[in-house]
Order: C-alpha cells, then structure tokens, then sequence
C-alpha cells in the first residue's frame, strides 16, 4: 500500500516562487500545505491558485511556521505516514521527493536529510555564513554525539509517527538542528541522500543578512550545547 505523504513549505513573502515549488512537487503527495508565515505579498493567493492548502502564521519564525503545519496534520482527520518539509524559495528541487521518502519506505529510516551534497549544488547558491555554520554544527554533532549528519538541509522527510515523538517546540531558526539532535538523543534510524540544490528566486530572509546570520548561527549552537550537557 502506498505511503501517504503530506508536504509542509514554509514561505515569507514567497509570490515569485511558491507556485514553481508546488507545479514540481509529484503526484504521490496527498497534501500540499503552505505556511505563509506572516507575508505581506501574494503568497498564500498563488500557493492556493496552485492547489495548495493555505495556512496562515502571523508570528515570525520557521519553526512556527513549521508548528502551524504539524498542528494542522495532527488535527487532520486524514491519516498520515510521511512529513516532508521543503522550502517556498524554489532552492530545493521537489521532484526529488521520491528520493527522500526511499529510504523510510525501503529500510525502515524514521528521518532522511536531503544533504546539498557540493558536487550537486549550483554556484552562489549557499552563502559562506550557510557553508561554515554547517560545517561547524555538524562537526560539534560529530564529537558530541557521533553523527553522521554533513548538512543541516531544510528538505527532508520523516516517518510522522517518529516526528510526533520529537515533540518539537524551536520557533526559529533551530528548527532543523532540534530535529537532528532529538532523533540523535532518541536513537532512532536516518540517513542523508545527496541532492541538487540552486540559488534560491529572491532575497534570503537568514542568510541574506548579516542578522539573520548571526541569528541562526546562535539559535544552532545553543540548541546543540543544550543537548552536549543533557
């Protein structure tokens, strides 16, 4: 019987881009559902015009975006197998979907990280903060916890059972890093798939500013100490 599969996108003032993401998501996916996360432009009316679920998330922070979207899935009366997140600004590549959700399927995984592998990664399109805060977060889960984790990718697909588990509860920028470390804490079975990944339509709400950066490299480390002296 085939998985049923729910995808939740995230999107601050994501109007040029939104409706590309969903057009080349595949049709296996049950559920499309985008979180506008307080945007002042046409993102939700292109992500539903493209047929997508539209949420609203007036409070800024990925995780509450992300929060919104679980939130919905749990008090769904649809039952669901799989998560994937997924970024709105089109850096991802949703046709690789099957990809990810391979190694849940086949082997059992509860979490599998598309990781933006260098040699499938366009030019320009992770900045130098985004490349040594990766670097440096995954080295520290390396000592710490000995992960095998190289990337902190937001496209990435869980088991929904496993992901209930995490109780997630970053409203920020450490969304992702707080998923790794949980299903690291908890011992549960992932893996990384080595994906494509190309400079994203617009400007970067994170990276694109050096406040952003700082942000969310502090919003990583904290996250990851955290847990080191747990």
């Amino acid at each position: 019987m085939n998985p049923i599969i729910k995808v939740i996108i995230p999107a601050y003032n994501e109007q040029d881009s939104i409706g590309l993401v969903i057009n080349d998501i595949p049709d296996s996916v049950q559920e499309i559902i985008v979180v506008s996360n307080a945007s002042t432009d046409q993102t939700d009316v292109v992500a539903k015009e493209a047929g997508a679920t539209v949420l609203r998330e007036n409070t800024p922070g990925y995780g509450n975006a992300c929060l919104k979207g679980m939130d919905y899935v749990a008090n769904s009366s649809d039952k669901t197998d799989i998560i994937v997140f997924l970024d709105g600004d089109y850096s991802d590549y949703p046709e690789q979907l099957p990809l990810l959700i391979t190694p849940i399927i086949e082997d059992g995984c509860d979490m599998v990280i598309g990781a933006r592998d260098k040699r499938f990664r366009e030019s320009g399109s992770m900045t130098v903060p985004q490349i040594f805060g990766n670097w440096l977060a995954t080295t520290l889960m390396r000592l710490f916890f000995r992960a095998r984790f190289t990337d902190l990718g937001p496209f990435r697909a869980m088991k929904y059972e496993s992901l209930l588990e995490l109780e997630m509860e970053d409203k920020t920028y450490g969304w992702t890093v707080e998923m790794q470390l949980k299903v690291l804490k908890k011992k549960m079975k992932y893996t990384e798939i080595p994906v494509k990944y190309r400079n994203r339509i617009g400007v970067s709400k994170v990276s694109g500013t050096v406040k952003g950066a700082i942000f969310a490299g502090i919003k990583i480390l904290s996250w990851i100490f955290k847990y080191s002296f747990k």
